[in-house]
């Protein structure tokens, strides 16, 4: 990625700047995946019309609370009254829903996009903007994941974003089930919205 000066209202600084701030926070395999994960949201936001330069603060930021203690997950979902029942879950869950408060209020990112595609990035919802389906896809797509069927979701998000975001979430439904892993119920909500509406053609 070429040095880019964000609109100073969504982040004040440069991408530098702000991969700077982000490393700080983030070993270096997962500084790596989200710098891909931002160009591939750059590349589907070019695709679909939608805003690059969120698509690169959204790629970049997705993680950003990723490897942070369970004890300051708690401590914000305490400090900025959180939904409690967050208590039962974990970091999967943590990372992206309470994160995202993380990036607001240390970042200084108030776009609440952005934050929503931080917010989302793991469990989707019934309703997700453009942006918001790139960075889910981004995240699940980029060019480290090796996966079964990574490929084909590479190929149906090309040709349809929605369709995308259908897949990946049958798919992670279907691995939580086989893996006896606690749902979260928003990724409930967002199976019964995308995927009966998308797959079901």
């Amino acid at each position: 990625m070429t040095e880019r000066t964000y609109t100073e209202n969504i982040f004040a600084g440069t991408r530098q700047d702000l991969l700077d701030r982000i490393e700080q926070h983030l070993r270096p395999k997962r500084f790596a995946h989200v710098q891909r994960v931002e160009r591939t949201a750059v590349k589907l936001a070019r695709a679909n019309d939608v805003d690059e330069e969120k698509a690169s603060i959204a790629g970049l930021t997705h993680d950003y609370a990723k490897q942070r203690p369970d004890e300051d997950f708690i401590a914000a979902i305490k400090q900025y009254h959180l939904d409690p029942e967050l208590l039962n879950y974990g970091n999967a869950i943590w990372h992206g829903v309470v994160g995202a408060e993380l990036v607001k209020h240390e970042l200084g990112i108030y776009d609440e996009d952005i934050l929503n595609a931080i917010r989302h990035h793991t469990t989707g919802a019934v309703y997700m903007s453009p942006l918001e389906q790139i960075v889910y896809m981004a995240d699940y797509i980029e060019p480290g994941r090796d996966f079964p069927d990574v490929d084909e979701a590479r190929k149906i998000t090309a040709q349809d974003l929605g369709a995308g975001v259908a897949f990946q979430t049958k798919h992670t439904l279907a691995y939580l089930i086989e893996n006896n892993q606690k749902i979260y119920p928003k990724t409930i909500d967002t199976y019964n919205a995308w995927v009966p509406r998308y797959l079901n053609v």
